[in-house]
């Protein structure tokens, strides 16, 4: 199965991954329990299992290809097939006079510190207004994530909100701050996405300025 779209920076590689990578998705998320469970939602039933992962990376496949969601997954750049080292997703597609979705991330905790989150999202916000026409892309974290609200500002988010008991997280309902980043040339709302979107992005890397 061929990802619909591939992404490049200077070190990472963000694609739709294939089913067949549904063993280094489990991988991934059992090597890091411990470190993702402060920041995420209680898992779904099955998460831990590779049939999930078949069912999950098949369904992302779908989500985009119904203009509902990009998930993509992040390997180093010349090493495809290698591990999953971290994910960037864009769920909640809307679009009419909003087009708007909602991002969410994570990395492998033996690479946190090394810039590459910031790398993937630059680029895949790039392709996210440049490529799909989207005008506001939103990301939410824990008033205590320092680090998460770092990175977003770096990326230009600005806060705009401050939500209590938003999303129950490592057993209880807990604040989030609420933060937007819009595209700086905005196309008039139109249709679901652009001429070309499905297409592959080869050699983009992030965006500065």
């Amino acid at each position: 199965m061929k990802s619909p779209v591939c992404i490049e920076t200077p070190r990472l590689r963000l694609f739709i991954a294939p089913v067949e990578l549904a063993g280094r998705y489990l991988a991934y998320f059992e090597r890091n329990r411990d470190h993702l469970a402060r920041w995420d939602p209680p898992r779904p039933e099955g998460f831990y299992t590779e049939a999930f992962w078949r069912e999950r990376l098949l369904r992302d496949h779908e989500d985009f290809a119904a203009d509902r969601a990009l998930r993509l997954a992040l390997q180093w750049r010349g090493a495809p097939g290698g591990e999953v080292i971290g994910v960037c997703n864009f769920t909640q597609f809307v679009r009419g006079a909003f087009q708007a979705a909602t991002l969410g991330y994570s990395l492998d905790q033996r690479a946190v510190g090394s810039g590459l989150m910031f790398e993937a999202i630059e680029a895949a916000i790039a392709y996210m207004f440049d490529t799909l026409g989207f005008h506001r892309v939103m990301a939410n974290y824990l008033p205590h994530n320092e680090r998460s609200g770092r990175l977003l500002r770096r990326l230009g988010f600005a806060v705009e909100g401050y939500a209590r008991d938003y999303l129950f997280i490592d057993g209880a309902w807990r604040d989030h701050v609420l933060t937007a980043l819009t595209n700086p040339r905005p196309a008039p709302p139109g249709g679901s996405r652009t001429t070309g979107a499905a297409h592959p992005v080869r050699g983009a890397g992030p965006r500065h300025g």
